[in-house]
């Protein structure tokens, strides 16, 4: 008796029956045309962007042409701001304070920029050459600098270099005498006051900020770092290269593009520092020591308050900020159009 055995239940053979295939989903249009998607995807961040960022910018920018005092600001019965026009931006201009505050807001940022981006380099090159378990000690160490909170910052280096019981003082007591007297002309230094003078708070203002940012640049370095091929510096050790040519040739070409953005980044946080500076003088009393931003705080919230001639101080101050990220940020694209 023969077994017949169907082939189907084998698997095998040829079935005169078409092969099913899998059913598929119908594609699901939106109705959109296909240009118009991404700007919707991107309609919610931008309505974000502008209810934080955009709408607030617009009322300083209309505050800065209108009077507005205690009159406009008061919760009871608030009277309409006075349309002045241009008059806070003429005040501003033609005040005694406008060119030292400009010159103090430039001239630290151009320091403290450059002292932050070369110490944060060096570090993050550190880093790179340290062990996983050591690199990662040191890495949570200058972060805990980094998130400390600018309040918390200015309290602790006023304290360090305060006149009575400050560390700094009591270290240049225990150099010798004649030299201290030689390299900074004092022999003692007790009650030695730090933030009575211009020059010496702002000495001690970046050495507090620079304390704070490099952490962020030496955390990008590295980071860059690790992104680099180790071929090419074994390629430029073979070649007798040195480690300042090596830098110079292979690791700041590669990370060109980190240094840029961490360039920007850092003029625009060192332009606007207020709060270190505002503790570390004292408030508004020493007026030669004013930046744009507390020149700015102190007008607007000075008895009485000038709000609108403050507003207009932060338009400036921004206009400032948009000039010269505008025109760093178009050199960096040119350089980038010229290589490719």
């Amino acid at each position: 008796m023969t077994t017949h055995t169907s082939t189907a239940s084998r698997g095998g053979g040829n079935s005169s029956a078409p092969a099913r295939r899998p059913r598929q989903s119908p594609h699901r249009s939106s109705g959109l045309p296909d240009w118009v998607v991404p700007y919707v995807l991107l309609l919610p961040g931008l309505l974000v962007i502008a209810a934080l960022l955009l709408y607030p910018l617009y009322q300083i920018i209309d505050m800065s042409f209108h009077k507005v005092g205690l009159a406009q600001i008061k919760a009871i019965n608030p009277r309409p701001a006075e349309f002045v026009g241009v008059d806070n931006y003429t005040h501003i201009f033609e005040s005694d304070l406008f060119w030292p505050s400009l010159r103090n807001t430039i001239l630290f940022a151009a320091v403290t920029v450059a002292l932050t981006l070369i110490l944060g380099t060096l570090v993050g090159l550190l880093l790179n050459k340290l062990g996983k378990k050591m690199s990662m000690l040191v890495i949570v160490g200058i972060m805990a600098a980094w998130a400390t909170p600018p309040t918390a910052q200015s309290v602790v280096w006023k304290w360090i270099f305060d006149s009575d019981s400050g560390v700094v003082n009591w270290s240049l007591n225990l150099v010798p005498t004649w030299l201290s007297e030689l390299v900074f002309g004092v022999s003692d230094w007790s009650g030695h006051p730090w933030f009575n003078s211009t020059i010496t708070i702002y000495f001690v203002f970046v050495i507090m900020v620079v304390w704070g940012a490099f952490p962020f640049i030496a955390v990008s370095v590295l980071a860059g770092l690790k992104s680099i091929p180790s071929e090419l510096y074994e390629a430029a050790q073979m070649d007798g290269s040195g480690p300042f040519t090596t830098f110079r040739k292979v690791t700041f070409p590669l990370l060109k593009p980190v240094f840029s953005v961490l360039m920007v980044l850092s003029i625009i946080w060192d332009f606007k520092v207020f709060t270190q500076l505002y503790l570390l003088g004292g408030g508004t009393v020493n007026r030669d020591a004013f930046n744009l931003s507390l020149w700015s705080y102190a007008e607007a919230f000075s008895n009485p308050p000038k709000m609108g001639i403050g507003a207009a101080i932060a338009v400036v101050l921004t206009a400032i900020l948009l000039v010269i990220t505008f025109v760093y940020v178009r050199q960096i694209v040119k350089t980038e159009d010229d290589i490719r």
